[in-house]
């Protein structure tokens, strides 16, 4: 995996190096000073040959590269030989490109080497000479301690080069603290080399300084490589250790276990690493409160600890530590500093809540229900008002049969006993709980102390007798009646009883409510009887219980409410009903029609119903056959030889028990092609029927009218005894004679009969005509230009016809018609206004 990963970086560098050239040399090159370096013809690999000033051309440069292979040139300007270099001529160049990206510039630097033929002035005879053995020319270490105290300027070494045996060479340094900041805190002696210091240095500022060392002749020759000179400043322990914070702060659980950790605390030396100097220890000076102590810290990571399990926060919640720090590990001489670690103690559920007593006593009165009836206080160490301290109650024992129940006051953190559901002093005067109570929260002690995780206690409750009032129990009582039972019948009622005494005597009932009043009740027994005939299929559902509120009360007023609910057993008194009454049948389109019944009874006494024709004619049984399609339909059919009318069919049904009812089918058999066609024109012809029969309603009215004004007008002429005229007798009044020995009548024209006295039978006759009675036959006699009515042929309590008055002939003076001319002359007439009638 590494060697892909290493390869693909290879390439990405190389990428972004080809990339970075591209850029540069796309910039615009400029030329800055030319530089002349005169070197030997020969020149070794690696070997320095002079130093070029790289800011001086370009300031800030991130790129530097050399156009012949043959020399490299450093970041800080140094030129160095990559290979033995032979000059050939006495002249060679090339060309160091700087670059700088980001401001996308470019600069050229030209190189200029110089063959050097002249020889190096020797020194003088009298000139001592500082013979070394194997001197040469190389880094020599070199330290300063940090916080000198003088003299300044402290002298460090002597650099010499071994070219200096020979000839005149002048020292020069550069680098941080010469020619960088801190400016001017090194420098050397240009004759002899000597390296001073000008002032005390920090270690903690600056650990070292990396100088490089030159050495040159008068004329500028490089008699040597630059030599790299660090300096490193000794550490001096003159930093105390310093904690990352003034005050720590931490928490830890009370039921925490050996070896727990609270929290780290941490302290910093800026003195050197890795030394006695910064070899820190910690340690606790003092703990607050002092005893027992609890803490522990590690010496060396500072890892605070618990080391006893009395940690208790009921004891105390909040420790404080003085922590102590110091390096050189830890000895009397180290430098040393403190700090503050606070500890809270955060609140477990150490502590079970306790009854402040075992047992418990409370009184309560019978059916009373929804009250309180005790408090029950407990203590709790923990923390006030957490699912720690906060108390639940529960009811162990004697609560069988769920009269009570426990609560938590909030606030109190008591428990509230209360009674939910009555209690009967007869059925026990005393009853016994056992209370236990345990926390919201966990219980985190050991498991051994968790077997006992819930305190007890018993809660005696006693029952006080209470003088009730009957009770009704059960509420509900049933009981079954008959439909149609005959009224008075008894059946027994709803019983209550004085829950005392266990007996319904000395209590009175009574009829709160009785939805259809079919009931009464016996006040004394609770029995009940029948006030009307009972009808199951009025009460809806019909299937449902008819329902009685009953009222007992006892002697002192007391009462209570029961409900009588009664089963109305069905009877079979409602035969099938048959739905249809008007059929409709297209002829061709249409073989038969199908009809269905109901019955309002149980099922017991309902379908399957039985359908037959019932007492019909022998012309309908010739053309109409009923057969079954269901328990609750059956088909009525027509024979092809039935024609186009109305037909009257009585149709009979009977239920599975035996009770039938039969009602007539009005049929039409029509000429349609749609059953609704011939209902539309039974619509338009009831209507048309209906206006005539208006209309003779309206003139036997007004015929009625006439009759009376007759019958007064006679009236006032009999008392007036005035005979009727001769001229006015013959225009209307004809009188009849009788051939034959009978009863004579003659009619007036006011209406009144007059007669023999040997006739005892009285007739009435019609204002214009007169029925005469001849050997038993009757003759009607018309007058011309007068009315006549069927009701004109009433003679001596006799309904005629007019056929029964045909026979007799009547004569008229002036005009007379007989009955036959009579009926020539109306039934055309008839004839054309019953047209008229149905067409319109």
């Amino acid at each position: 995996m590494a060697a892909p990963r290493l390869r693909s970086s290879l390439r990405g560098a190389l990428c972004r190096q080809l990339l970075l050239t591209l850029v540069v040399f796309s910039f615009a090159c400029e030329a800055c000073k030319k530089e002349i370096f005169n070197i030997p013809s020969k020149l070794e690999a690696d070997k320095m040959i002079g130093r070029v000033n790289l800011k001086e051309c370009l300031g800030s440069v991130d790129h530097i590269q050399s156009s012949d292979p043959d020399f490299r040139v450093l970041e800080d300007g140094s030129v160095y030989t990559a290979h033995a270099v032979v000059l050939s001529d006495e002249k060679r160049s090339f060309t160091i490109r700087l670059s700088d990206t980001k401001k996308r510039t470019q600069k050229e630097i030209l190189v200029l080497l110089k063959y050097q033929k002249k020889v190096l002035r020797k020194r003088h005879t009298k000139e001592t000479v500082l013979r070394r053995s194997k001197r040469r020319w190389a880094p020599i270490p070199c330290s300063m301690q940090e916080n000198s105290l003088g003299p300044f300027p402290l002298f460090l070494q002597q650099v010499q080069s071994d070219a200096a045996q020979n000839y005149t060479i002048f020292y020069s340094i550069s680098g941080r603290g010469v020619d960088k900041e801190p400016l001017n805190l090194f420098f050397i002696e240009r004759d002899t080399g000597n390296l001073y210091c000008t002032q005390p240095v920090d270690r903690e500022e600056y650990d070292v300084f990396d100088l490089i060392a030159y050495a040159s002749t008068a004329d500028g020759y490089s008699a040597d490589f630059p030599l790299p000179l660090p300096i490193r400043v000794e550490d001096e322990n003159d930093n105390h250790p310093i904690f990352t914070e003034a005050v720590y702060n931490f928490e830890v659980p009370e039921s925490s276990r050996v070896g727990t950790t609270v929290g780290v605390v941490c302290a910093t030396d800026r003195d050197e690493p890795d030394t006695m100097h910064t070899r820190l220890k910690y340690s606790i000076l003092e703990q607050t409160p002092r005893s027992p102590g609890l803490f522990s810290v590690h010496p060396s990571t500072g890892v605070i600890t618990t080391v006893s399990h009395y940690l208790d926060r009921e004891v105390a919640d909040k420790y404080s530590l003085i922590m102590k720090v110091q390096d050189m590990d830890g000895q009397f001489f180290g430098l040393m500093s403190t700090a503050t670690c606070i500890i809270t103690v955060k609140d477990s559920n150490d502590n079970l809540p306790t009854f402040r007593q075992n047992a418990y006593e409370a009184s309560v009165e019978e059916n009373t229900v929804n009250v309180e009836i005790l408090r029950i206080p407990v203590e709790d160490k923990d923390l006030i008002n957490t699912a720690n301290w906060r108390a639940n109650f529960t009811i162990l024992k004697g609560n069988e049969n769920g009269h009570f129940k426990i609560t938590t006051d909030k606030a109190t953190n008591e428990g509230v006993l209360s009674v939910v559901k009555p209690l009967d002093y007869e059925e026990s005067h005393q009853v016994v709980l056992e209370i236990g109570v345990a926390n919201e929260a966990p219980f985190t002690r050991d498991v051994a102390l968790r077997m006992t995780t819930m305190n007890r206690a018993v809660v005696t409750v006693h029952v006080k007798d209470q003088d009730e009032g009957p009770e009704c129990s059960p509420e509900v009582q049933y009981i079954r009646i008959k439909e149609n039972s005959a009224v008075g019948s008894k059946i027994s009622g709803y019983k209550a009883y004085d829950p005392e005494t266990k007996s319904s005597s000395g209590l009175r009932y009574k009829i709160l409510h009785d939805p259809k009043e079919w009931i009464t009740i016996n006040e004394g027994s609770g029995s009940v009887e029948t006030y009307k005939t009972l009808d199951r299929e009025v009460i809806t559902p019909k299937n449902d219980l008819y329902n009685i509120t009953v009222l007992a009360i006892d002697q002192d007023g007391r009462s209570c409410t029961g409900t009588l609910a009664v089963s109305i057993e069905d009877v079979n008194d409602n035969p099938p009903e048959i739905l249809q009454d008007y059929l409709v049948i297209c002829k061709g389109n249409m073989d038969y029609v199908d009809i269905s019944a109901i019955d309002h009874d149980s099922s017991i006494n309902g379908a399957p119903f039985y359908f037959s024709l019932a007492n019909t004619p022998p012309e309908i049984n010739r053309l109409w056959t009923i057969t079954r399609v269901n328990d609750t339909a059956a088909r009525l059919a027509y024979q092809k030889n039935a024609q186009f009318q109305e037909y009257f069919i009585p149709v009979a049904v009977k239920d599975r028990a035996g009770l039938s009812a039969t009602k007539t089918l009005r049929v039409n058999l029509c000429d349609c092609t749609n059953p609704v066609q011939c209902r539309a024109a039974a619509r338009s012809a009831d209507v048309i029927l209906g206006k005539w029969a208006i209309l003779a309603i309206l003139l036997g009215i007004a015929l009625l009218f006439s009759i009376l004004l007759t019958l007064v007008c006679g009236i006032v002429s009999a008392r007036n005894k005035k005979a009727f005229p001769d001229d006015l007798a013959q225009q209307n009044l004809i009188i009849s004679n009788t051939e034959a020995p009978g009863d004579d009548k003659v009619c007036s024209a006011n209406g009144f009969m007059t007669q023999t006295a040997n006739n005892a039978n009285q007739g009435f006759c019609g204002t214009m005509g007169s029925g005469v009675k001849n050997g038993g036959q009757e003759s009607i006699e018309m007058v011309k230009g007068g009315q006549q009515t069927l009701e004109s042929c009433r003679g001596a309590g006799h309904h005629h016809t007019l056929d029964s008055c045909r026979g007799g002939t009547v004569e008229v003076e002036n005009s007379r018609y007989t009955y036959s001319e009579w009926q020539n002359f109306t039934q055309p007439r008839l004839g054309e206004e019953s047209i008229r009638g149905h067409t319109g």
